[in-house]
Protein backbone atom coordinates (compact mmCIF):
# COMPACT_ATOMS: atom_id res chain seq x y z
CA UNK A 1 0.00 0.00 0.00
CA UNK A 2 1.35 3.45 -0.90
CA UNK A 3 2.24 5.89 1.84
CA UNK A 4 -0.56 8.21 0.72
CA UNK A 5 -3.15 5.53 1.56
CA UNK A 6 -1.74 4.35 4.87
CA UNK A 7 -3.62 5.02 8.10
CA UNK A 8 -1.57 5.89 11.23
CA UNK A 9 -1.35 2.94 13.62
CA UNK A 10 -2.79 2.51 17.11
CA UNK A 11 0.41 2.28 19.24
CA UNK A 12 1.51 1.93 22.84
CA UNK A 13 3.34 4.78 24.55
CA UNK A 14 5.63 2.84 26.89
CA UNK A 15 6.54 5.61 29.39
CA UNK A 16 2.89 6.31 30.24
CA UNK A 17 1.19 3.05 29.25
CA UNK A 18 -1.28 4.94 27.10
CA UNK A 19 -2.38 4.35 23.53
CA UNK A 20 -1.21 6.97 21.05
CA UNK A 21 -1.67 7.84 17.40
CA UNK A 22 0.35 10.37 15.39
CA UNK A 23 -1.58 12.57 12.98
CA UNK A 24 0.27 15.09 10.84
CA UNK A 25 3.31 14.92 13.11
CA UNK A 26 1.39 15.44 16.38
CA UNK A 27 0.81 12.73 19.02
CA UNK A 28 -2.72 12.22 20.35
CA UNK A 29 -3.06 10.23 23.58
CA UNK A 30 -6.15 8.04 23.64
CA UNK A 31 -6.26 6.55 27.14
CA UNK A 32 -5.10 3.26 28.63
CA UNK A 33 -3.64 0.98 25.96
CA UNK A 34 -5.86 -1.84 24.64
CA UNK A 35 -8.99 -0.62 26.37
CA UNK A 36 -12.31 -0.29 24.57
CA UNK A 37 -12.42 3.45 25.32
CA UNK A 38 -8.96 4.08 23.80
CA UNK A 39 -9.83 2.12 20.66
CA UNK A 40 -13.11 4.03 20.30
CA UNK A 41 -11.21 7.31 20.63
CA UNK A 42 -8.73 6.10 18.00
CA UNK A 43 -11.54 5.26 15.58
CA UNK A 44 -13.16 8.65 16.17
CA UNK A 45 -9.96 10.59 15.51
CA UNK A 46 -9.06 8.56 12.43
CA UNK A 47 -12.58 8.95 11.04
CA UNK A 48 -12.51 12.74 11.45
CA UNK A 49 -8.96 12.90 10.08
CA UNK A 50 -9.91 10.97 6.93
CA UNK A 51 -13.15 12.92 6.46
CA UNK A 52 -11.19 16.17 6.67
CA UNK A 53 -8.87 15.08 3.87
CA UNK A 54 -6.13 13.75 6.18
CA UNK A 55 -5.92 17.09 7.93
CA UNK A 56 -5.20 17.42 11.63
CA UNK A 57 -8.52 17.64 13.51
CA UNK A 58 -6.87 19.80 16.15
CA UNK A 59 -6.77 22.70 13.67
CA UNK A 60 -10.55 23.15 13.88
CA UNK A 61 -11.49 26.75 14.31
CA UNK A 62 -8.90 27.86 11.75
CA UNK A 63 -6.46 29.31 14.29
CA UNK A 64 -3.29 27.76 12.81
CA UNK A 65 -4.39 26.32 9.48
CA UNK A 66 -2.76 27.97 6.46
CA UNK A 67 -4.36 28.41 3.06
CA UNK A 68 -1.85 25.96 1.57
CA UNK A 69 -2.73 23.30 4.17
CA UNK A 70 -6.44 23.82 3.57
CA UNK A 71 -5.91 23.47 -0.17
CA UNK A 72 -3.88 20.28 0.29
CA UNK A 73 -6.57 18.78 2.52
CA UNK A 74 -9.28 19.69 0.01
CA UNK A 75 -7.24 18.14 -2.81
CA UNK A 76 -6.86 14.86 -0.90
CA UNK A 77 -10.62 14.75 -0.44
CA UNK A 78 -11.42 15.77 -4.02
CA UNK A 79 -9.24 13.07 -5.61
CA UNK A 80 -11.51 10.46 -4.07
CA UNK A 81 -14.78 12.33 -4.62
CA UNK A 82 -14.56 13.50 -8.22
CA UNK A 83 -14.46 10.07 -9.83
CA UNK A 84 -16.70 8.15 -12.18
CA UNK A 85 -16.17 4.48 -12.96
CA UNK A 86 -12.83 4.63 -11.17
CA UNK A 87 -11.51 7.46 -13.37
CA UNK A 88 -11.05 11.12 -12.36
CA UNK A 89 -13.59 13.51 -13.86
CA UNK A 90 -12.93 16.85 -15.49
CA UNK A 91 -14.04 18.57 -12.28
CA UNK A 92 -10.73 17.53 -10.77
CA UNK A 93 -8.95 19.81 -13.25
CA UNK A 94 -10.93 22.73 -11.86
CA UNK A 95 -9.93 21.74 -8.33
CA UNK A 96 -6.27 21.52 -9.34
CA UNK A 97 -6.31 25.03 -10.79
CA UNK A 98 -8.04 26.52 -7.75
CA UNK A 99 -5.72 24.85 -5.24
CA UNK A 100 -2.64 25.84 -7.24
CA UNK A 101 -3.83 29.44 -7.40
CA UNK A 102 -4.42 29.57 -3.64
CA UNK A 103 -1.06 28.00 -2.87
CA UNK A 104 0.82 30.36 -5.19
CA UNK A 105 -0.83 33.60 -4.08
CA UNK A 106 -1.74 33.03 -0.42
CA UNK A 107 -0.10 29.75 0.63
CA UNK A 108 1.50 30.93 3.94
CA UNK A 109 -1.54 33.06 4.91
CA UNK A 110 -3.68 31.75 7.76
CA UNK A 111 -7.02 30.49 6.46
CA UNK A 112 -9.02 32.67 8.83
CA UNK A 113 -7.21 35.75 7.42
CA UNK A 114 -8.30 35.00 3.83
CA UNK A 115 -11.26 37.28 3.28
CA UNK A 116 -13.34 38.89 0.50
CA UNK A 117 -10.63 41.42 -0.37
CA UNK A 118 -8.11 38.62 -0.98
CA UNK A 119 -10.59 36.83 -3.21
CA UNK A 120 -11.30 40.04 -5.13
CA UNK A 121 -7.55 40.54 -5.61
CA UNK A 122 -7.37 37.11 -7.25
CA UNK A 123 -10.37 38.03 -9.41
CA UNK A 124 -8.70 41.23 -10.61
CA UNK A 125 -5.45 39.44 -11.39
CA UNK A 126 -7.26 36.77 -13.39
CA UNK A 127 -9.18 39.40 -15.35
CA UNK A 128 -6.03 41.43 -16.02
CA UNK A 129 -4.41 38.33 -17.52
CA UNK A 130 -6.78 38.55 -20.53
CA UNK A 131 -8.72 35.46 -19.46
CA UNK A 132 -12.37 35.21 -20.36
CA UNK A 133 -14.93 36.31 -17.80
CA UNK A 134 -16.55 32.88 -17.57
CA UNK A 135 -13.20 31.27 -16.76
CA UNK A 136 -12.49 33.88 -14.04
CA UNK A 137 -15.86 33.22 -12.40
CA UNK A 138 -15.28 29.49 -12.77
CA UNK A 139 -12.07 29.65 -10.71
CA UNK A 140 -13.57 32.09 -8.20
CA UNK A 141 -16.43 29.69 -7.47
CA UNK A 142 -13.94 26.84 -7.13
CA UNK A 143 -12.01 28.78 -4.49
CA UNK A 144 -15.25 29.41 -2.60
CA UNK A 145 -15.91 25.65 -2.64
CA UNK A 146 -12.55 25.03 -0.97
CA UNK A 147 -13.52 27.20 1.98
CA UNK A 148 -17.08 25.85 2.06
CA UNK A 149 -15.68 22.35 2.37
CA UNK A 150 -13.28 23.51 5.09
CA UNK A 151 -16.22 24.93 7.07
CA UNK A 152 -18.20 21.69 6.63
CA UNK A 153 -15.27 19.72 8.07
CA UNK A 154 -14.95 22.14 11.05
CA UNK A 155 -11.47 23.16 9.91
CA UNK A 156 -12.39 26.85 10.00
CA UNK A 157 -15.34 28.98 11.12
CA UNK A 158 -18.34 29.05 8.78
CA UNK A 159 -18.25 32.85 8.89
CA UNK A 160 -15.16 32.80 6.65
CA UNK A 161 -17.04 31.04 3.86
CA UNK A 162 -20.10 33.24 4.40
CA UNK A 163 -17.91 36.31 3.93
CA UNK A 164 -16.38 34.91 0.72
CA UNK A 165 -19.87 34.08 -0.60
CA UNK A 166 -20.65 37.82 -0.65
CA UNK A 167 -18.11 38.35 -3.46
CA UNK A 168 -20.09 38.46 -6.73
CA UNK A 169 -18.89 37.11 -10.02
CA UNK A 170 -17.54 39.41 -12.71
CA UNK A 171 -20.25 41.09 -14.78
CA UNK A 172 -20.20 41.62 -18.51
CA UNK A 173 -18.63 44.94 -19.47
CA UNK A 174 -17.67 45.78 -15.89
CA UNK A 175 -14.22 44.23 -15.69
CA UNK A 176 -11.06 43.78 -17.74
CA UNK A 177 -11.95 40.16 -18.50
CA UNK A 178 -12.71 39.45 -22.14
CA UNK A 179 -15.93 37.81 -23.30
CA UNK A 180 -15.79 34.28 -24.73
CA UNK A 181 -17.62 33.70 -27.99
CA UNK A 182 -20.79 31.63 -27.53
CA UNK A 183 -20.93 28.21 -29.17
CA UNK A 184 -22.77 28.55 -32.48
CA UNK A 185 -24.34 25.78 -34.56
CA UNK A 186 -22.14 24.58 -37.41
CA UNK A 187 -23.50 25.18 -40.90
CA UNK A 188 -24.60 22.06 -42.84
CA UNK A 189 -22.41 22.93 -45.86
CA UNK A 190 -19.33 23.10 -43.60
CA UNK A 191 -20.07 19.61 -42.26
CA UNK A 192 -20.70 18.26 -45.76
CA UNK A 193 -17.38 19.68 -46.98
CA UNK A 194 -15.52 18.10 -44.04
CA UNK A 195 -17.01 14.59 -44.26
CA UNK A 196 -14.99 13.33 -47.29
CA UNK A 197 -11.73 14.22 -45.56
CA UNK A 198 -12.54 12.43 -42.28
CA UNK A 199 -11.61 8.82 -41.49
CA UNK A 200 -14.51 6.52 -42.36
CA UNK A 201 -15.36 5.74 -38.74
CA UNK A 202 -15.25 9.38 -37.65
CA UNK A 203 -17.35 10.40 -40.65
CA UNK A 204 -20.06 7.95 -39.55
CA UNK A 205 -19.84 9.35 -36.02
CA UNK A 206 -20.48 12.84 -37.42
CA UNK A 207 -23.40 11.62 -39.54
CA UNK A 208 -25.01 9.94 -36.54
CA UNK A 209 -24.22 12.85 -34.24
CA UNK A 210 -25.93 15.45 -36.42
CA UNK A 211 -29.05 13.25 -36.59
CA UNK A 212 -29.55 12.47 -32.88
CA UNK A 213 -28.14 15.63 -31.21
CA UNK A 214 -26.37 13.72 -28.43
CA UNK A 215 -23.42 14.93 -26.43
CA UNK A 216 -20.02 14.03 -27.96
CA UNK A 217 -19.22 11.67 -25.07
CA UNK A 218 -22.52 9.83 -25.59
CA UNK A 219 -21.65 9.16 -29.23
CA UNK A 220 -18.17 7.92 -28.29
CA UNK A 221 -19.36 5.36 -25.71
CA UNK A 222 -22.19 3.86 -27.78
CA UNK A 223 -22.32 0.03 -27.55
CA UNK A 224 -24.74 -2.52 -29.06
CA UNK A 225 -25.82 -3.64 -25.58
CA UNK A 226 -27.02 -0.09 -24.81
CA UNK A 227 -29.47 -0.14 -27.74
CA UNK A 228 -33.04 -1.37 -27.87
CA UNK A 229 -33.69 -2.18 -31.54
CA UNK A 230 -37.09 -3.85 -31.08
CA UNK A 231 -39.20 -0.90 -32.26
CA UNK A 232 -39.29 1.26 -35.38
CA UNK A 233 -37.37 3.92 -33.42
CA UNK A 234 -34.36 2.62 -31.53
CA UNK A 235 -33.64 3.77 -27.98
CA UNK A 236 -30.13 4.31 -26.68
CA UNK A 237 -29.44 4.48 -22.95
CA UNK A 238 -25.78 5.48 -22.40
CA UNK A 239 -23.87 3.58 -19.74
CA UNK A 240 -22.77 6.94 -18.35
CA UNK A 241 -23.86 10.52 -18.96
CA UNK A 242 -23.31 14.03 -17.69
CA UNK A 243 -26.26 14.37 -15.30
CA UNK A 244 -26.46 10.88 -13.84
CA UNK A 245 -25.10 12.13 -10.52
CA UNK A 246 -28.29 14.23 -10.23
CA UNK A 247 -30.45 11.13 -10.65
CA UNK A 248 -31.52 11.99 -14.21
CA UNK A 249 -32.07 9.31 -16.83
CA UNK A 250 -30.89 9.73 -20.41
CA UNK A 251 -32.74 8.15 -23.31
CA UNK A 252 -31.72 8.98 -26.90
CA UNK A 253 -34.00 8.15 -29.81
CA UNK A 254 -32.50 7.00 -33.11
CA UNK A 255 -34.65 7.18 -36.24
CA UNK A 256 -34.36 5.35 -39.57
CA UNK A 257 -31.55 7.56 -40.96
CA UNK A 258 -29.45 7.10 -37.84
CA UNK A 259 -30.17 3.38 -37.88
CA UNK A 260 -28.79 3.10 -41.42
CA UNK A 261 -25.55 4.75 -40.28
CA UNK A 262 -25.29 2.62 -37.15
CA UNK A 263 -26.34 -0.79 -38.46
CA UNK A 264 -22.89 -1.91 -39.80
CA UNK A 265 -21.34 -1.20 -36.39
CA UNK A 266 -23.67 -3.56 -34.54
CA UNK A 267 -22.00 -6.69 -35.97
CA UNK A 268 -19.62 -7.08 -33.05
CA UNK A 269 -19.52 -8.10 -29.40
CA UNK A 270 -22.45 -6.59 -27.53
CA UNK A 271 -20.24 -4.98 -24.89
CA UNK A 272 -17.62 -3.57 -27.27
CA UNK A 273 -17.78 0.03 -28.48
CA UNK A 274 -19.20 0.74 -31.91
CA UNK A 275 -16.69 3.38 -32.97
CA UNK A 276 -13.17 2.00 -32.43
CA UNK A 277 -10.03 4.01 -33.33
CA UNK A 278 -8.13 0.82 -34.22
CA UNK A 279 -10.64 0.07 -36.97
CA UNK A 280 -10.35 3.61 -38.25
CA UNK A 281 -6.55 3.28 -38.33
CA UNK A 282 -6.73 0.00 -40.25
CA UNK A 283 -9.04 1.55 -42.83
CA UNK A 284 -6.74 4.56 -43.15
CA UNK A 285 -3.70 2.38 -43.76
CA UNK A 286 -5.63 0.27 -46.26
CA UNK A 287 -6.61 3.39 -48.22
CA UNK A 288 -3.01 4.58 -48.21
CA UNK A 289 -1.90 1.24 -49.59
CA UNK A 290 -4.63 1.22 -52.26
CA UNK A 291 -3.84 4.77 -53.36
CA UNK A 292 -0.10 4.27 -53.39
CA UNK A 293 1.48 5.62 -56.60
CA UNK A 294 4.97 4.11 -56.40
CA UNK A 295 5.46 0.32 -56.46
CA UNK A 296 6.21 -1.55 -53.26
CA UNK A 297 9.87 -2.25 -52.63
CA UNK A 298 11.30 -5.32 -50.84
CA UNK A 299 12.13 -3.11 -47.87
CA UNK A 300 8.45 -2.06 -47.58
CA UNK A 301 7.33 -5.69 -47.54
CA UNK A 302 9.71 -6.54 -44.69
CA UNK A 303 8.65 -3.65 -42.49
CA UNK A 304 6.84 -4.69 -39.37
CA UNK A 305 5.01 -2.61 -36.78
CA UNK A 306 6.85 -1.72 -33.62
CA UNK A 307 6.51 -4.18 -30.76
CA UNK A 308 6.08 -1.49 -28.14
CA UNK A 309 4.86 1.72 -29.81
CA UNK A 310 4.61 4.83 -27.70
CA UNK A 311 1.03 5.44 -28.81
CA UNK A 312 -1.61 2.86 -29.61
CA UNK A 313 -5.20 3.19 -30.74
CA UNK A 314 -7.68 2.86 -27.87
CA UNK A 315 -10.82 0.78 -27.64
CA UNK A 316 -13.03 3.83 -28.22
CA UNK A 317 -12.88 7.47 -29.20
CA UNK A 318 -12.91 10.13 -26.52
CA UNK A 319 -14.46 13.59 -26.94
CA UNK A 320 -10.93 14.93 -27.26
CA UNK A 321 -9.77 12.50 -29.96
CA UNK A 322 -13.09 12.94 -31.77
CA UNK A 323 -12.58 16.71 -31.80
CA UNK A 324 -8.95 16.44 -32.91
CA UNK A 325 -9.89 14.21 -35.85
CA UNK A 326 -12.25 16.93 -37.09
CA UNK A 327 -9.65 19.65 -36.53
CA UNK A 328 -7.07 17.75 -38.58
CA UNK A 329 -9.56 17.22 -41.41
CA UNK A 330 -10.43 20.94 -41.53
CA UNK A 331 -6.74 21.82 -41.52
CA UNK A 332 -6.09 19.45 -44.46
CA UNK A 333 -8.96 21.00 -46.43
CA UNK A 334 -7.73 24.53 -45.79
CA UNK A 335 -4.17 23.59 -46.70
CA UNK A 336 -5.36 22.17 -50.03
CA UNK A 337 -7.40 25.29 -50.70
CA UNK A 338 -4.43 27.52 -49.95
CA UNK A 339 -2.29 25.53 -52.37
CA UNK A 340 -4.99 25.70 -55.06
CA UNK A 341 -5.30 29.47 -54.58
CA UNK A 342 -1.52 29.82 -54.82
CA UNK A 343 -1.47 27.81 -58.05
CA UNK A 344 -4.31 29.86 -59.52
CA UNK A 345 -2.57 33.08 -58.53
CA UNK A 346 0.62 32.03 -60.29
CA UNK A 347 -1.29 30.99 -63.42
CA UNK A 348 -3.57 34.03 -63.70
CA UNK A 349 -1.36 36.62 -62.07
CA UNK A 350 -4.31 37.76 -59.97
CA UNK A 351 -4.56 37.43 -56.22
CA UNK A 352 -7.08 34.74 -55.28
CA UNK A 353 -8.34 34.48 -51.71
CA UNK A 354 -8.95 30.85 -50.67
CA UNK A 355 -12.39 30.05 -49.23
CA UNK A 356 -11.26 28.52 -45.95
CA UNK A 357 -13.50 26.38 -43.77
CA UNK A 358 -14.04 27.60 -40.21
CA UNK A 359 -12.82 25.37 -37.42
CA UNK A 360 -15.69 23.57 -35.73
CA UNK A 361 -16.16 21.08 -32.91
CA UNK A 362 -18.49 18.10 -32.31
CA UNK A 363 -20.49 20.06 -29.74
CA UNK A 364 -21.56 22.46 -32.49
CA UNK A 365 -23.38 19.54 -34.13
CA UNK A 366 -25.55 19.30 -31.00
CA UNK A 367 -26.31 23.02 -31.26
CA UNK A 368 -27.14 22.68 -34.96
CA UNK A 369 -29.54 19.79 -34.30
CA UNK A 370 -31.20 21.73 -31.48
CA UNK A 371 -31.68 24.75 -33.73
CA UNK A 372 -33.29 22.66 -36.48
CA UNK A 373 -35.61 20.94 -33.99
CA UNK A 374 -36.67 24.26 -32.47
CA UNK A 375 -37.44 25.68 -35.89
CA UNK A 376 -39.65 22.73 -36.81
CA UNK A 377 -41.14 21.50 -33.52
CA UNK A 378 -40.61 24.16 -30.85
CA UNK A 379 -38.53 24.57 -27.69
CA UNK A 380 -40.19 21.75 -25.73
CA UNK A 381 -39.10 19.27 -28.41
CA UNK A 382 -35.51 20.48 -27.99
CA UNK A 383 -35.71 19.88 -24.25
CA UNK A 384 -36.96 16.32 -24.74
CA UNK A 385 -34.51 15.32 -27.48
CA UNK A 386 -31.41 16.84 -25.89
CA UNK A 387 -32.29 15.56 -22.41
CA UNK A 388 -32.38 18.89 -20.58
CA UNK A 389 -34.08 19.09 -17.20
CA UNK A 390 -35.10 22.71 -17.76
CA UNK A 391 -36.21 24.59 -20.85
CA UNK A 392 -33.90 27.54 -20.15
CA UNK A 393 -30.93 25.23 -20.77
CA UNK A 394 -32.41 24.26 -24.14
CA UNK A 395 -32.52 27.92 -25.14
CA UNK A 396 -28.73 28.03 -24.86
CA UNK A 397 -28.40 25.27 -27.45
CA UNK A 398 -31.22 26.20 -29.85
CA UNK A 399 -30.76 29.49 -31.69
CA UNK A 400 -33.84 31.65 -32.19
CA UNK A 401 -35.37 31.61 -35.65
CA UNK A 402 -34.82 35.23 -36.73
CA UNK A 403 -36.15 34.41 -40.20
CA UNK A 404 -39.55 33.85 -38.61
CA UNK A 405 -39.39 37.27 -36.97
CA UNK A 406 -38.38 38.84 -40.28
CA UNK A 407 -41.30 37.14 -42.07
CA UNK A 408 -43.77 38.38 -39.42
CA UNK A 409 -42.51 41.94 -39.69
CA UNK A 410 -42.62 41.75 -43.49
CA UNK A 411 -46.34 41.03 -43.22
CA UNK A 412 -47.36 43.37 -40.39
CA UNK A 413 -44.59 45.97 -40.19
Amino acid sequence: MSKALRVPKYRRHKPTGQAVVTLNGKDHYLGVWKTTASKAEYNRLIGEWLAAGRCLPATRGGTDLTVAELGAAYWNWATGYYRKDGQPTRSLDRVRLAVRLLRTKYGPTLAHDFGPLALQAIQRELAAGHRCRRYCNYLTDSIKRVFRWGASQELLPVTIYQALATVPGLRKGRSDAKEAKPVQPVAPDVVDATLPHLPAVVADMVRLHRLIGARPAEVCILRPCDLDTSGPVWTYRPESHKTENHGHQRVIMIGPKGQDVLRPYLLREKTSYCFVPAESERKRRWLLRENRQSPLKPFDLKRRPKRHPKRTAGDRYTPGSYRRAIERAVERINQERREDAHTARKAAGVKVEPALLPNWTPNQLRHATATDIRRQFGLEAVQVVLGHAHANVSEVYAERDLNLAAEIMRKIG
